[in-house]
């Protein structure tokens, strides 16, 4: 159900339970796969691994802000997934432009290709998902929105 003022699901319910489980996954394989990559190959791609390191800390960050319902954690999550979407945008074309720093991939390598081009979509989804559910600017955090008309 929505009013004038937004949904009245909480951010981390219904919907937002699932790009919260798809940011953990995300969270949980790039922190796995990054540190396998430093720990083991890290001369054979240092940019490239560097890069999966950073991701994951991206990830592994909004998932908790994405959790969360404070007006700061929202907040928090908006940058995170800003970055995100930056770092998707900025390395998948990087990837193209400048093969040869990256012999290889890094979760936001061609957009996101080895992850079906989720990497690509899911900041999306989480910007839409975190604007259709801001904190209203006259209302402490944990007033709900629906029904009060100040949006």
């Amino acid at each position: 159900m929505t009013s004038e003022t937004g949904p009245s699901t909480p951010r981390n319910r219904g919907v937002g339970m699932l790009i919260i489980t798809a940011y953990g996954i995300f969270a949980v394989s790039a922190t796995a796969r990054a540190l396998y990559q430093i720990l083991v190959h890290f001369d054979d791609a240092p940019v490239a691994y560097s890069l999966s390191a950073f991701a994951a800390l991206v990830y592994v960050f909004a998932t908790l802000a994405l959790a969360r319902t404070s007006t700061a954690a929202w907040r928090a999550a908006l940058v995170a997934v800003l970055i995100e979407m930056v770092g998707v945008l900025t390395v998948g074309s990087w990837t193209f432009l400048n093969p040869t720093l990256f012999p290889e991939a890094t979760v936001w390598s061609h957009f996101g290709q080895g992850y079906g081009f989720v990497p690509l979509v899911l900041p999306f989804l989480g910007l839409y998902w975190l604007w259709r559910h801001r904190p209203s600017r006259n209302l402490p955090s944990g007033v709900p929105r629906t029904g009060m008309g100040t949006d």
